[in-house]
């Protein structure tokens, strides 16, 4: 057991001994190799159910408004961010909240090790820095760095922006230049309309329209989505191609200046639909054009939310 882990369990049992909290949400053992699950501990007595690895992809943001008291969370960078959100929006009181923050190296991406090896992982470990993992066929070991999560590999903010205890390590990662992290959305802005059309399509294929990516993200709160909605229609109940786009071109726009990057919904995706460069090509442009990034700080408000005479208005200029 990492010592992490140990420390987790210590704060956790405190918290809730002493009264401090009702609940603590954190992780435990998933029954799937390789993907941990949320937990709610609400008794000092069973916080040995808490685990941390780098299994633990969920982003425990996403529970935090309907659960009911003042609640411990364990909060990774980008859990963080979303907090700092959903406070700035009104959704949650900063006096609820108990912020357990830990740096996070990323997760794994257990979608790769399956497609290496060939179909069902049966079985599972993480030590070391390595992931061993078994399939049908075969059994194989991966250096870390190899398997984690794409999402991940583009984090800027891999250490906890808000919290009230930071257990563990911080991670050294020096903040890179927009240029340097966006590179894969400056090579996708060269394509012709043609080109980035395909790659748009090829993806919206794949979509069922199950919502999972929207119901992951802890942004996307609205008690009535737009899609949900009769009257207007916005979209009839087919999935072809080009509704399929205007439904997640649509969500990311409501996330303009919101989305904290965390992939939840890549992840929770079942068909592997991949909309990140879409997601980054609108986080950029609000970098770039407002010096924005979302859930920094708990008191910033979204880029979108505040107006300034020197913000760039090119679409009220005539050429």
């Amino acid at each position: 057991m990492s010592s992490l882990t140990d420390s987790i369990r210590a704060t956790a049992r405190e918290l809730l001994a002493s009264g401090k909290v009702d609940v603590v949400i954190g992780y435990e053992q998933g029954s799937v190799p390789l993907r941990a699950t949320p937990v709610f501990v609400r008794h000092a007595a069973d916080v040995n159910r808490l685990i941390w690895d780098e299994t633990c992809e969920n982003i425990l943001a996403n529970f935090l408004k309907e659960t009911k008291g003042r609640k411990a969370v364990i909060a990774k960078g980008c859990d963080s961010r979303a907090i700092a959100m959903l406070i700035n929006e009104g959704q949650l009181q900063r006096d609820d909240l108990y912020i357990i923050g830990i740096s996070c190296p990323g997760v794994v991406d257990r979608r790769k090790i399956e497609a290496d090896l060939g179909g069902e992982i049966l079985s599972a470990t993480v030590e070391g820095g390595k992931v061993s993992a078994s399939g049908v066929e075969s059994e194989k070991t991966y250096d870390f760095t190899d398997v984690v999560d794409k999402t991940c590999r583009q984090c800027r903010y891999p250490n906890p922006v808000l919290y009230d205890v930071h257990l563990g390590s911080a991670i050294d990662r020096p903040l890179l230049s927009l240029e340097e992290d966006y590179a894969d959305v400056i090579a996708a802005e060269k394509l012709s309309p043609e080109e980035r059309e395909a790659i748009c399509l090829a993806e919206m294929v794949k979509c069922t329209r199950c919502y999972s990516c929207r119901n992951a993200c802890a942004l996307c709160y609205c008690p009535e989505c737009f899609v949900d909605c009769n009257a207007p229609r916005w979209v009839s109940g087919g999935t072809t191609a080009a509704e399929n786009l205007f439904f997640h071109t649509g969500r990311l726009m409501h996330l303009a200046g919101r989305c904290v990057g965390c992939g939840a919904c890549a992840r929770a995706c079942p068909q592997g639909v991949d909309i990140q460069i879409l997601k980054r090509k609108i986080t950029k442009d609000v970098l770039e054009l407002y010096q924005h990034e979302a859930g920094l700080c708990e008191t910033f408000q979204p880029a979108l939310n505040e107006f300034s005479t020197e913000d760039p208005q090119p679409f009220l200029v005539k050429e």
